[in-house]
């Protein structure tokens, strides 16, 4: 039967939980522990780099807005997870799945531009450091971060507004655990081909943009380390990138790995597990990859915590 799309009542559901009743409280106790681990990872960074005078440099401030996005990111999925859990419910109004759709799209597309502008800063650090400075000023940096919300903002709502034309049966069942665009429109009932058509060229474009700007920061970046006579500079010029490139390994190996377990194997489970790694674990493992590899942020953080300690 279809509906209105403004239709106050309709409600999709949500298939990916288990159903098991005893896996109910292991599933919340799971999910809730790694959201509070996410929250307060990306927090801690945050303030870290926020409130410490030595991370005011482009790299952290990439970081900073990196973690920010992040707390956001998994915040759009995990709580609406933790309440269908505790009340052992399936369902998401119409409007709260366009909501999540949203800002999924948005903030999994600024995680992408993030990674991409940090590969640009590495690469002016490491190839021309004696200008990194004066090539990556406040005012670029501010503008980077800008021009990318700008950029996902107006593409993201043109996928809202051609959702929105859709229309769905009620109790339509999305065979997932959060509102995603393309399990949205596979379950659609009217024609969905220019929303397909919109949903691949922007992906297609967006996503060779930043995978070619990362590839090609890092070219150069190999180059310049192989002119390197000094092994001590090699190394320290290279632990720069190596929790950069960790991210980088872990969004995109976890981003191709849904794309093939949906469009090859259609493997149900594969498509969850590959969804978890990108929307809940890489955000919880985020803090960890900077922090335990990075002694600025390891000192930023000691600081902060002295100066909390101090404060009680």
């Amino acid at each position: 039967m279809g509906i209105e799309n403004d239709t106050e009542t309709s409600e999709f559901l949500l298939l990916g939980l288990s159903d098991g009743l005893g896996l109910q409280p292991i599933l919340f106790e799971l999910f809730l522990s790694m959201y509070v681990v996410t929250v307060l990872g990306n927090m801690t960074i945050t303030f870290a780099t926020l409130f410490d005078s030595h991370l005011h440099t482009p790299m952290y401030f990439f970081l900073c807005n990196l973690s920010f996005v992040d707390i956001c990111f998994t915040s759009t999925t995990v709580p609406k997870m933790l309440v269908n859990i505790q009340e052992q419910s399936k369902g998401i109004s119409y409007r709260g799945c366009l909501t999540q759709v949203y800002f999924l799209m948005t903030f999994g597309g600024m995680d992408n531009f993030l990674l991409t502008v940090m590969a640009y800063d590495r690469f002016v650090a490491i190839c021309h450091p004696l200008n990194y400075m004066a090539i990556m000023n406040p005012h670029l940096c501010v503008l980077f971060v800008l021009t990318s919300w700008f950029i996902i903002f107006w593409v993201d709502l043109l996928h809202l507004l051609l959702l929105m034309r859709l229309k769905f049966s009620i109790g339509t069942e999305i065979p997932y655990f959060v509102c995603d665009l393309p399990h949205i429109l596979h379950v659609a009932l009217s024609d969905d081909h220019i929303n397909n058509i919109v949903l691949y060229t922007a992906t297609a474009l967006l996503g060779m943009f930043s995978v070619t700007g990362i590839l090609f920061s890092y070219s150069q970046i190999v180059s310049s380390l192989m002119r390197m006579s000094s092994t001590t500079g090699k190394y320290k010029a290279f632990s720069t990138c190596a929790s950069h490139l960790c991210v980088v390994s872990l969004f995109y190996g976890t981003g191709l790995g849904m794309l093939l377990s949906s469009a090859v194997t259609h493997s149900s489970q594969g498509n969850m597990i590959a969804s978890l790694m990108y929307t809940v674990i890489i955000t919880m493992l985020n803090p960890f990859i900077y922090s335990l590899r990075n002694k600025d942020v390891k000192g930023a953080l000691g600081r902060l915590l002295s100066r909390a300690a101090c404060c009680t």
